[in-house]
């Protein structure tokens, strides 16, 4: 499976280069600004893009922004934005784009090898993978309706389904069954008022809702 690298520390590249190849990955280019991104994608249509979202040269959405354009020039190419910093916004501007094959995580999580790899790969497998830490900001402010209507449970199991694992990942963190957990996210369905459709799509729906990235 090949990736691309797009990351100005020329440091985290390298870990990130070795991290990706501990985790089978091939890494065919890497850049250090989103220019150099476009072209490396536009060369080696990798399965995979790690990018950083700061940049050269204004280090602000850079990365964003180029992830953004991956998606409109080559669709499907898996993204997966690394940040310093919680900046929420910035995985409700990736989403509200597309829902599938997309991530933001933390830089720190590379230090977790096997997890972040685990990320990485739900997001080339055309998940997707919210960083934890971003997952409980956004709870701690979606205290209004409809989310009210949620219970605490439920909640714990919408922000797990936020970072992109299945219902047998939630059930192995909540140590439930995952009958259990189906029961839950069919209330959370219903209590979102989500249209009764394939079950994949309401799991995506449910996800932009939590995160405000909803344009309907």
């Amino acid at each position: 499976m090949r990736a691309v690298i797009a990351e100005d520390s020329v440091l985290l590249r390298v870990g990130l280069i070795k991290v990706l190849e501990m985790g089978g990955f091939q890494v065919a280019a890497e850049a250090g600004d989103a220019e150099g991104l476009l072209a490396a994608v536009a060369e080696h249509r990798p399965e995979l893009a790690l990018i950083d979202v700061r940049m050269p040269p204004g280090f602000t959405d850079e990365g964003v922004r180029a992830a953004m354009e991956i998606r409109r020039r080559w669709p499907g190419t898996p993204v997966v934005l690394l940040s310093q910093y919680v900046e929420e916004r910035y995985a409700a501007d990736l989403l509200s784009a597309n829902t599938s094959g997309v991530g933001y995580l933390l830089k720190q999580r590379v230090a977790d090898v096997a997890d972040f790899v685990a990320a990485v790969r739900r997001v080339a497998d055309g998940g997707t993978a919210l960083d934890p830490q971003v997952v409980a900001q956004l709870l701690l402010r979606r205290d209004s309706d409809p989310f009210a209507r949620l219970t605490r449970r439920e909640r714990e199991v919408l922000g797990l389904m936020a970072e992109g694992r299945s219902n047998a990942g939630i059930a192995q963190a909540l140590v439930v069954s995952e009958s259990a957990v189906a029961k839950h996210i069919n209330n959370i369905f219903a209590k979102l008022d989500l249209p009764v459709v394939d079950a994949d799509h309401r799991r995506v729906l449910a996800v932009l809702r939590f995160l405000g990235a909803s344009r309907a």
